[in-house]
């Protein structure tokens, strides 16, 4: 078996079994330094001060899947000037939105031994605005986070303050988004580490994000296990429970927390190699496809992001090769 530039063959000369393991679970531990120097990746995400061409835009960061943050990208939207808070409730109302609601901030986030779901509310956006403005106080982190192009589905009201899509990457990539959505919450709010299979253009509107990213050559040292599926649901007194759904499969998750990651229990993560950028307002992160990405924000900020679905082509291949090598390696 080729792992890399590295041979792994289980013949004789290797010795026993324990030594064929380890031999190939160093192979697979060094293909992320190998990776990282072939693949060029910078050790902070750049920066470009506005957009390039469509085809220079996927010679330079598509194709090599690298991250950028891109500025001037969106000036010319009315939302950079117009989207404060009072301007969101005037357009708003009291008309109902999702709203995600936890504990603790982690929405879709491993929770002792499950997988946790935030409490999906309901609730007029001018109470939920009471919520980001300490105006009201309830138990709970508040999170507008629903994706599913909620910017479409449930703020049409504010679609003429932004694009349907990016124009040049419709036509860098040959296609429009497969979704748009609307970000706005509590500083509390943490999007665990995850990866998505989009190209991902994040705008920040007021307020700043922080990011801490992972290749996806970094995946043999980012743990999975599986989770029974559960949600928070709030009780009468206020508290909090976790509610188990029903008659559902386990759900792969990354159990590290990169903030304060656990590796005693998981030690292989020390080896990882993340980067930290903060994506200010009017800034546009462009987060390639198969990044591992851990997120937290300004209390209040405002973020729109556009998710384009990735090419299911010979990366994706390679990336799914280096998922299954990194599971293999811990049952030998």
């Amino acid at each position: 078996m080729l792992v890399g530039s590295v041979c792994v063959s289980k013949s004789s000369s290797w010795g026993g079994e324990e030594q064929w393991a380890q031999r190939a679970r160093l192979a697979v531990q060094r293909l992320p330094v190998q990776l990282t120097v072939k693949l060029s990746l910078a050790e902070s995400v750049p920066y470009l001060e506005s957009p390039l061409s469509p085809l220079e835009f996927h010679r330079e960061w598509v194709c090599p899947n690298r991250p950028c943050i891109i500025r001037n990208a969106f000036d010319h939207w009315p939302a950079l000037k117009k989207w404060t808070l009072p301007y969101l409730r005037e357009v708003m109302g009291s008309k109902a939105v999702s709203v995600a609601v936890t504990p603790n901030g982690y929405a879709d986030a491993v929770y002792q031994d499950r997988f946790v779901m935030p409490e999906e509310r309901h609730i007029p956006f001018s109470s939920f605005l009471d919520i980001v403005e300490k105006k009201v106080t309830l138990p709970g982190v508040f999170y507008v986070q629903k994706q599913c192009s909620n910017l479409i589905e449930e703020f049409p009201e504010l679609l003429g303050d932004v694009e349907p899509d990016i124009p040049w990457m419709s036509e860098t990539l040959g296609k429009k988004p497969d979704a748009v959505n609307f970000w706005l919450g509590e500083s509390g709010a943490v999007t665990s580490l995850h990866k998505d299979h989009y190209e991902n253009l994040y705008c920040v509107i007021s307020g700043e994000k922080h990011f801490l990213l992972h290749p996806p050559s970094d995946r043999p040292f980012i743990p999975y296990e599986f989770y029974l599926p559960a949600t928070y649901h709030i009780s009468e007194n206020g508290s909090f429970q976790v509610v188990d759904k029903e008659a559902v499969d386990k759900v792969p998750w990354i159990p590290v927390d990169p903030l304060n990651p656990d590796l005693k229990r998981y030690p292989e993560y020390a080896q990882a190699k993340p980067l930290h950028c903060i994506v200010k307002a009017g800034e546009m992160l462009y987060l390639p496809s198969l990044w591992f990405h851990h997120v937290q924000q300004s209390h209040g900020c405002i973020a729109v992001n556009y998710w384009y679905d990735m090419e299911y082509d010979l990366k994706y291949s390679y990336y799914q090769l280096l998922d299954s090598l990194s599971e293999a390696v811990k049952l030998v």
